[in-house]
């Protein structure tokens, strides 16, 4: 196939993001009765809080009065937040119920109040119609809290458009050259790989690497499993997307010949790179991360090693993304292209162009079809995107 026939010109300007939709909006630790956080959703600035029950609230950061950000104001009686200006008072649902230096209370006086669920070790909030809102379209990182994992994150605040990141998670090979002491190794190129549509929100994108030397990252996991391993591994990167900007990555390796291709993993070790992007602003992302594995579940020193160890790899990532939005900013009559290791990714923006058509949020559509990795070798691509 031409280099031509895999090429899509996608617009390189800034990538809109949904409203109807759950974001992650702070790890659950963050969040308490002793304090409000500020932060910003879809360009939409937010104070939380917990009520003193522990119910996680979501008010708009801006008093009714004269928008001074509520997140500067403090929290009185059991569950209600005071502008720090001129002390009005608003509960959960977002009603005034104080004004100052007088009884009755303006029918207006109250602030938007978003829908928040606690969920996976995360508070999630949906910024668009709050009748929309609905819990158990969340998605699955079941990981996060499961006994049978275990793991830690942290959050990276990315100087980056939101759809640069799923870029980055979509496809992997950039490991090679970005993180070329950890992860990085040349097979991960000249692997192939399979992309394939499970639902209208849902993509995977599936690598096998057989037979291969472990990258100094995973010979330093397997043995924390297998002090006495030495030999070539079976390497697997299943990547899961779930719309709109969650990526559930499973990750591995195995002794070679010892099945983890057929199904049987107990030889190796596995973990989930778990991955939730938020957007800020249209340059700017929090990026909730963790790493989760399924075995010695007690050490707390692997858990702190592992994230660390992760810390650094987001790290490099975190350096490319921003300098790949400066050029985008830079070059704003420029053009991505996409090649066929792009499949993932176009995927998953097609997903999002059918979210924003939704709301009647994108101005110029995408090209419609994105070629998939198994075309190449013959395979049927996946279903059309209706």
């Amino acid at each position: 196939m031409s280099d031509d026939a895999l090429r899509e010109r996608v617009n390189a300007k800034i990538f809109p993001h949904p409203l109807d939709t759950w974001y992650a909006v702070a790890w659950d630790h963050e969040v308490t009765h002793r304090g409000i956080l500020a932060r910003t959703v879809a360009g939409r600035p937010m104070a939380l809080y917990r009520t003193e029950a522990g119910r996680p609230v979501a008010l708009a950061d801006a008093c009714w009065h004269r928008l001074a950000p509520l997140s500067m104001g403090k929290l009185v009686g059991a569950d209600e937040i005071q502008c720090p200006y001129h002390g009005l008072r608003y509960n959960p649902s977002g009603r005034c119920t104080r004004l100052p230096a007088q009884e009755t209370l303006n029918p207006s006086a109250s602030v938007p109040s978003y829908p928040i669920v606690e969920r996976h070790r995360y508070l999630w909030v949906w910024p668009g119609e709050p009748a929309r809102a609905d819990p158990a379209a969340i998605p699955d990182m079941h990981q996060m809290d499961d006994p049978a994992w275990a793991g830690d994150g942290l959050t990276i605040e990315a100087r980056c458009n939101y759809q640069l990141i799923l870029d980055n998670l979509m496809d992997l090979t950039h490991e090679e050259f970005v993180h070329g002491s950890t992860l990085g190794q040349d097979e991960l190129s000249q692997s192939e790989f399979s992309t394939r549509l499970e639902s209208d929100d849902h993509v995977s994108v599936t690598r096998w690497m057989i037979d291969v030397a472990p990258p100094s990252f995973w010979a330093k996991n397997i043995r924390d499993r297998f002090p006495d391993f030495s030999g070539r591994v079976d390497r697997w990167q299943i990547i899961h997307y779930y719309a709109p900007s969650t990526i559930c990555i499973d990750v591995g390796v195995a002794p070679t010949g010892t099945g983890a291709p057929e199904g049987d993993r107990s030889q190796g070790v596995n973990g989930y790179v778990m991955n939730t992007i938020t957007p800020e602003t249209e340059r700017s992302s929090h990026y909730f991360w963790a790493f989760m594995r399924n075995y010695r579940l007690s050490s707390q020193q692997i858990t702190t090693e592992l994230r660390n160890g992760v810390k650094g790899v987001f790290g490099e990532d975190e350096v490319m993304l921003q300098a790949q939005q400066q050029a985008i900013d830079a070059n704003p009559d420029y053009a991505f292209y996409s090649l066929n290791i792009d499949a993932g990714g176009m995927w998953v923006r097609r997903i999002l162009d059918r979210m924003l058509a939704a709301e009647g949020a994108l101005d110029t559509p995408r090209p419609a079809a994105p070629p998939d990795a198994r075309a190449l070798t013959g395979e049927p691509a996946p279903p059309v995107l209706r």
